[in-house]
């Protein structure tokens, strides 16, 4: 780092120097040194050298001071090292010399939003209608009366028509991409679906008084439930959720109480009638599970109330006459999801506090389902308008998407892959996106034989790197770090590239490869511990070699929730969260000991959308795992074939990149070489 600072300074200077020698225009020879430079920092940019590009660039800056191309594509290196500050300079630097126009303007407007606070999730700005899928178009008649709304992880979501008998997956662009019509007789008037842990999905028939279980793609497998009024029995099942074991509760609408009921559909009980401290349901509709109770909003009284897992009465978070007409109930972000007639509610589960997501005006509706979907939009089951609809924060819908041309691999050139990154103004990732969603120019022309390749969240590995704390009291936890590093290993099943650094006062990697080579068993630190461990010099090491792996990465701290006096001494928090987020990587920590995590790496975490674990957890560290082989990623691998003459190598060629997704769209710019000849 000191010799990056003193380079930096040093150029800086020459940079001056050259500023007052060459004020007129730079000489031949300084073009050519300076092209030449601009090559070779372009080149260590697309290997993912972030730090060399960054030196190049000023150097080749020192030979043309205030070049606006390259001034641009310093400030891109700067951002992907997470120093955001010295990127806006650069960049408005480039836009006051009259370079980079809307497109520049935009990004520098995006990246100063994102390093401001954030609003709060309550205080966040409401949703507005961004797009509608009508029962009927063109072609037909697709569906008839939607009920309910099931969102999958890919930005596809599962809708329930109880007028067409049916069920219905839509893929992001609002096309039908699935339908299933249930089991052999056919859904008798499903009503709501919800997705299963384990991929597979649930649904209520009113008619059929039964609740069947599908496939993950919609195939039939087994159903449960019988007219009546005994155990297990049902009487026009409305909503179904799942707890954390798999055991159904289904809100038995004409019986009036909640039925339970295991993984397999075995019935174990029935709650919600009149007792000693709850007077009974009414009229048992939306229910929803989370951190351990069931909240069911009664659709007569309008009241919202609290149950634990066993059936017992716990609170009315909503009085009576609060949510009256509530449809659905889903979780979101912590929160209750309702829905109402011609609105969306969301409820606080600790206060009772609640406000308008989305209000939908006063035109004919019934919102029966609403859900968040992996994009950050609501989606809304209208059945008495017939239609599905969309809706978006109000300023995603005006600021569009933040498109971010990543790397360019032109060693077969004229054969030329590109990987883009989509997301949305608040650096969420935007998923389930497909090739009639980009549009690819190169000097402003469509490009030739364009090919959609893949997608990062279509991959079910992740590269991982752990850093392990080198710190004294870290000696006290060795048998916990090293069984924490064998079960994160083993939990990878062989796919993906597991490192392992150790935090000390200089971090060092103790071992890179398959997670099931075995050697990570018997792994020994040569690093000693010191008081003064650096977590922020292993933790940019970490990022650096993450870069150049797979789309989906991770880094996993082990620690004893000990903060080092020398952990943030050369890079602070933001620049540590910017440089995993602007390179797609999450942070989740680990700790060995139960003491408060510091505020310090919980940041980390909540800013990369990770997770924090405690080591000795019932189920064990898979799921820290998963959580980083599931996350969104909205990495894209595009390919084209250029059309553009190289000048054996030398010639910048330039290309542009578009994505679109429903009434938002965003664009960058880049450039490359190819090989030389």
């Amino acid at each position: 780092m000191n010799r990056l600072v003193r380079t930096l300074f040093v150029f800086s200077c020459i940079g001056l120097i050259h500023a007052s020698v060459f004020a007129q225009a730079p000489s031949a020879s300084d073009k050519a040194f300076a092209e030449e430079e601009f090559r070779r920092g372009v080149q260590a940019f697309h290997r993912g050298a972030f730090n060399d590009a960054v030196l190049v660039f000023e150097k080749a800056l020192s030979f043309i001071p205030g070049e606006p191309l390259i001034l641009d594509w310093l400030g891109k290196s700067y951002f992907r090292t997470g120093v955001e500050g010295a990127a806006l300079q650069q960049w408005q630097f480039a836009l006051d010399a009259g370079y980079g126009g809307t497109l520049l303007s935009n990004r520098i407007e995006v990246v100063r939003e994102r390093r401001t606070l954030r609003p709060s999730f309550i205080d966040a700005p409401p949703f507005v209608e961004t797009a509608s899928i009508r029962a009927k178009n063109e072609n037909g008649i697709l569906f008839r009366q939607p009920v309910s709304v099931a969102p999958l992880s890919d930005g596809s979501f599962w809708i329930a028509a109880y007028g067409s008998n049916e069920i219905l997956r839509f893929d992001v662009n609002g096309i039908v991409a699935d339908r299933s019509r249930g089991p052999v007789g056919g859904f008798d008037r499903p009503f709501d679906i919800i997705r299963l842990k384990d991929g597979r999905l649930a649904v209520t028939e009113v008619a059929a008084d039964r609740v069947s279980v599908l496939s993950p793609s919609g195939s039939f497998l087994f159903s449960f439930g019988k007219k009546g009024r005994g155990l297990g029995d049902l009487s026009g099942p409305q909503f179904v959720a799942a707890d954390d074991a798999g055991n159904f509760y289904v809100t038995d609408y004409g019986n009036a109480r909640v039925g339970v009921y295991d993984p397999e559909g075995k019935p174990l009980f029935s709650f919600g009638t009149a007792g000693f401290a709850f007077a009974g349901f009414a009229a048992p509709a939306g229910i929803a599970f989370l951190e351990g109770r069931l909240y069911i909003a009664d659709s007569v009284s309008g009241a919202l109330h609290v149950f634990d897992t066993s059936g017992n009465y716990r609170e009315t978070l909503l009085p009576a006459g609060s949510i009256k007409g509530a449809e659905s109930l889903r979780v979101w972000n912590g929160y209750l999801l309702a829905a109402l007639k011609n609105r969306v509610l969301v409820v606080d589960p600790a206060s009772g506090a609640s406000f308008d997501a989305s209000r939908l005006g006063n035109a004919p509706m019934r919102i029966t389902g609403a859900a968040p979907d992996a994009n950050g939009n609501l989606i809304l089951a209208d059945y008495q308008g017939n239609t599905v609809q969309i809706v978006s924060r109000t300023n995603d819908l005006a600021g569009g998407l933040f498109v971010q041309i990543d790397r360019v691999h032109s060693d077969a050139f004229p054969k030329v892959v590109l990987e883009v990154r989509v997301e949305d103004r608040s650096r969420n990732p935007l998923v389930g996106l497909k090739s009639a969603n980009f549009f690819v120019t190169e000097e402003k022309r469509p490009v030739a034989d364009f090919q959609f390749m893949g997608a990062g969240y279509l991959e079910d590995s992740s590269d991982i790197t752990v850093i392990v704390e080198r710190s004294q009291r870290s000696l006290s936890f060795q048998e916990e770090i090293k069984s924490a590093i064998a079960e994160i290993a083993a939990a990878m099943k062989g796919k993906g590239t597991l490192r392992i650094i150790s935090a000390g006062k200089i971090p060092v990697q103790e071992g890179s490869g398959p997670p099931d080579a075995g050697n990570f068993q018997f792994l020994s630190f040569g690093n000693e511990p010191s008081p003064s461990w650096s977590f922020d010099l292993a933790l940019r090491l970490s990022v650096n070699d993450l870069v150049k792996g797979a789309k989906k990465r991770g880094v996993i701290f082990l620690t004893t929730g000990e903060v080092s006096p020398n952990g943030f001494n050369r890079y602070g928090l933001n620049d540590l969260a910017a440089n995993m987020g602007n390179n797609g990587v999450v942070f989740s920590a680990v700790y060995l000991d139960r003491a408060a995590p510091p505020g310090e790496y919980e940041y980390l975490v909540s800013a990369t959308g990770g997770k924090s674990w405690y080591i000795w957890r019932n189920e064990g560290l898979s799921a820290a795992v998963d959580q980083l082989r599931t996350a969104a990623n909205g990495c894209y691998v595009l390919s084209y074939t250029s059309a553009l003459p190289t000048d054996f190598g030398r010639r910048f060629l330039p290309v542009e990149v578009e994505s679109y997704l429903m009434n938002r769209s965003g664009r960058d710019e880049t450039g490359y070489f190819a090989p030389l000849q």
